[in-house]
């Protein structure tokens, strides 16, 4: 018995030691890591999977196909994040550096194309510039090929460059016009002292912007399926409709190994912002465009028009012409209330989910809280369709009482979006001080009840938020809803995919419509945390 009441002591030290002495409950612990071990369960299950896919089927794609994937894929990330960034950054100095007339309207507008999901803007694009579009109807000519790379180029350029014009928007705030002043002051006038003194201290923004658009470029299906451009995620996806799971088990680790060197990136941009991402308290002030002002505007107007315009335009077209052919139809409620059950669904499970991982990562830090974080962040930068591939390849072999159900649909969603709601949730949390946990210890509440009773009422909002946020990606996501979704589980997103591959744009634009509306919601929230003028 003293055997085992000594080994009982020496664990109870150890796991206090594990917790720096501020050890959770036994059941919070516990249900971290079952959260940190589902969100990484896909991705390490097609990494596993993989490694049975057997020496020949590697060596035959690794030669033929890969070499080919890699191309087009790099290709593609490479020129859209150089435009975006170019983009971005101008139209972001444009807004917070210069007289520009209506920069309030203009900082609403360019952040508008984040709302418009890029298969979404393809396939309006495909209605004007298509082989069949209305250019063509009406001049017998086209200026763009929509089925090329030019075509993906132009999409994922038009609705990508807002990540960039965000963060570099926010930076320029945060500089102030001390610096600017300081040139001035030296002689310089002050275009000069933009380019050599302000767009210098913005580059580690710019990168930040730009890492985002590669990573978004490498996880897009939609967009490129819609132009018939080959990636990675439309062959992996088509590698799967023919039955392949091992080949597009290998796809997969090929692009998983792309994002992981690209998180490296961004990774050290990050800590650069953090060097180089000082305030200060001075505002700058915008500087006068003079005879360059109606190019501004003229340029503001055109991106405008490309990015939202022309986009909202045809699908409002289209929905009108719907609304008269029966597309508001039983079916297509349906296909919405399909949409809203499983999105509120994974919604509600990311908000269960968030406030446990970040309550343990702030009031309990440790090796293990930090791990639980990082394993549980691990299918947000990487495609949904890896996460389906290890979600099918998982769920046909240990549950298949799960496959093939809205349920594990759902989860895919919250591996996928769940940090949306942790990241809200922990920003909340932050803003209640430890001290309120401790005095309720001291009233005799449990760990349990202490989250439950005080902490939950208390970060409600934010969760709340982070919710709606990942409620809101559900709904545009494209590639796990086609592999996941159960047979006759038509969302949104998929008739949008189904009707616009038949070029049946009267029943495609009005659930298209429906979700750029719904996706405008969480706008606020981007642009309240980026900041304002």
């Amino acid at each position: 018995m003293r055997a085992v009441a000594t080994a009982r002591g020496t664990a109870t030290a150890l796991w206090s030691r594990v917790w720096g002495g501020r050890p959770p409950g036994g059941w919070l612990s516990s249900f971290g890591v079952l959260i940190g071990l589902v969100m990484v369960l896909p991705v390490w299950y097609v990494v596993w999977r993989s490694a049975f896919a057997g020496a020949e089927r590697w060596l035959r794609l690794l030669d033929d196909r890969v070499p080919s994937l890699l191309w087009s894929t790099l290709s593609l990330a490479g020129a859209v994040t150089v435009l975006a960034a170019i983009a971005g950054t101008l139209l972001a100095i444009l807004v917070h550096r210069t007289d520009l007339p209506g920069r309030r309207v203009w900082r609403w507008l360019f952040a508008v194309p984040l709302a418009i999901p890029p298969y979404v803007g393809a396939m309006a694009y495909i209605v004007v510039f298509g082989p069949r579009g209305w250019l063509m109807r009406w001049t017998g000519s086209t200026p763009l090929d929509m089925y090329s790379f030019a075509g993906a180029l132009f999409v994922l350029t038009v609705f990508t460059y807002p990540y960039v014009y965000l963060v570099v928007g926010a930076a320029i705030s945060r500089l102030g016009g001390t610096h600017e002043e300081a040139a001035r002051s030296l002689g310089l006038g002050p275009v000069a002292a933009l380019r050599r003194v302000t767009v210098p201290m913005l580059r580690p923004a710019i990168g930040a912007g730009a890492i985002l658009v590669a990573l978004y470029v490498l996880s897009d299906f939609g967009a490129v399926a819609m132009v018939r451009y080959t990636t990675f995620t439309s062959a992996i996806y088509y590698q799967m409709g023919g039955f392949d799971t091992a080949s597009a088990m290998v796809l997969s680790v090929v692009l998983i190994a792309l994002t992981l060197i690209v998180l490296f990136a961004e990774g050290v941009t990050r800590r650069r912002m953090r060097v180089t991402g000082h305030t200060t308290s001075r505002p700058a002030e915008a500087f006068s465009l003079g005879r360059w002002k109606g190019l501004a505007l003229a340029l503001s107007a055109i991106v405008g028009a490309i990015s939202v315009a022309v986009p909202v335009a045809v699908l409002a077209y289209w929905s009108w012409i719907g609304a008269g052919l029966g597309a508001f139809d039983d079916r297509f409620w349906r296909f919405a209330f399909n949409t809203l059950q499983v999105a509120g669904l994974a919604a509600l499970l990311s908000m269960v989910a968030a406030l446990p991982v970040v309550y343990l990562r702030s009031r309990h830090p440790s090796v293990v809280s930090s791990l639980i974080e990082k394993l549980a962040y691990a299918g947000y930068a990487l495609p949904g369709v890896i996460v389906a591939v290890g979600l099918i390849a998982f769920g046909v072999r240990h549950v298949p009482l799960l496959y093939g159900t809205a349920g594990m649909l759902a989860l895919a969603y919250v591996v996928r979006f769940a940090p949306q709601a942790m990241q809200s949730a922990g920003a909340s949390l932050a803003l209640v001080s430890p001290k309120v946990d401790e005095a309720a210890r001291i009233q005799g509440l449990s760990p349990g009840g202490v989250l439950a009773r005080v902490i939950v009422p208390l970060t409600l909002p934010g969760t709340l938020a982070g919710g709606a946020l990942v409620f809101v990606s559900a709904i545009k996501e494209l590639p796990a809803t086609l592999l996941l979704r159960p047979i006759g589980f038509d969302t949104l997103a998929v008739r949008v995919w189904v009707e616009s591959s038949e070029a049946v744009y009267h029943l495609a634009a009005p659930p298209a419509l429906l979700i750029v509306a719904m996706s405008v919601l969480p706008l606020k929230l981007l642009l309240d945390r980026f900041g304002k003028d």
